[in-house]
């Protein structure tokens, strides 16, 4: 597929909720709403016709598409659900969609993915927090509306983790530096969109100076971007978690698993260095790292 939807949006993006009249989901699209994200619809099957904070809700995401023009749904649906409504909003024409679940079987997320290269479109997650792009919008479960956290600046935040990266982003504003965008990839053993898409949606964006990227132990997703640093033009700073991780034990997410010597801290870590990346021991080192290469935003 030639063309592929942006990760993150130079304009005002309009956003779908799958699942709006859930507890979490109702939460959290009053936050959105209220950052100034232009939340336009909702779904929940069986309750079309009512009218949620504002937002009319459908039956549907083919439903809510007949009647708005929508660049990214947000799914607040358990793991079996997933993939329904990932096809329903994707058939629909939705371009990016960001899947908050966690443990979504693989041959679902497998299923979806391969009807998103089909048409062109984006998944973000499973097991993704979300993105904020400071200052202009946020789709997911990220305090964005904290600028102690989150605020508008120069270091692109790529993230497995969304605690970790939280954590990295709060010592990036404590230190004056914000971000351009905050992107949570997700910690399941298949994500939708990698390191490498981010890392390459950053070097494009000029308002990126430089990136911290944040991984953990499991799969070959690191290792994968390691190739593409090493002709950035922009410097990467990366943590990578779990470097104490037992062999054959799950760390935290379902994709933090080490198999033998591969997936393991060390191999990433070397595999990054060798690229051109600075490799920090602690998050608060990704601060100090980036302190020395980018402008403070104060």
């Amino acid at each position: 597929m030639s063309h592929v939807s942006p990760l993150i949006f130079d304009r005002p993006v309009r956003v779908l909720v799958q699942g709006i009249t859930g507890r979490e989901a109702l939460f959290w699209t009053k936050q959105m709403k209220a950052y100034g994200t232009d939340v336009v619809a909702g779904v929940t099957p069986g309750k079309g016709g009512q009218v949620v904070m504002g937002t009319p809700v459908y039956d549907s995401a083919e439903a809510a598409c007949r009647d708005h023009t929508i660049d990214v749904s947000v799914l607040f649906v358990p793991p079996r659900a997933m993939k329904t409504a990932a096809l329903d909003a994707l058939r629909a024409g939705v371009q990016q969609l960001i899947v908050l679940a966690e443990h979504v079987p693989v041959h679902d997320v497998m299923e979806v993915l391969a009807e998103a290269d089909e048409r062109g479109a984006r998944v973000v997650g499973p097991n993704s927090p979300g993105l904020v792009v400071p200052g202009r919008y946020f789709v997911g479960i990220l305090p964005a509306w904290e600028a102690t956290i989150f605020r508008p600046g120069p270091v692109g935040v790529v993230s497995r983790s969304g605690s970790l990266g939280t954590l990295v982003s709060l010592n990036l504003a404590r230190g004056g530096i914000g971000q351009s965008a905050f992107i949570g990839i997700g910690g399941d053993p298949i994500v939708g969109t990698t390191f490498l898409d981010a890392l390459e949606t950053f070097e494009r964006d000029p308002r990126t100076q430089a990136v911290a990227m944040v991984g953990e132990v499991g799969g070959a997703l690191e290792e994968e971007a390691a190739e593409f640093i090493t002709r950035m033009t922009k410097p990467v700073v990366a943590l990578v978690a779990g470097r104490t991780a037992p062999e054959g034990r799950r760390m935290g997410h379902a994709g933090a698993i080490v198999a033998g010597t591969s997936g393991t801290a060390r191999s990433k870590i070397a595999a990054l260095r060798e690229a051109g990346a600075h490799v920090a021991d602690v998050p608060s080192q990704v601060n100090e790292i980036l302190s020395r290469t980018v402008t403070s935003d104060e």
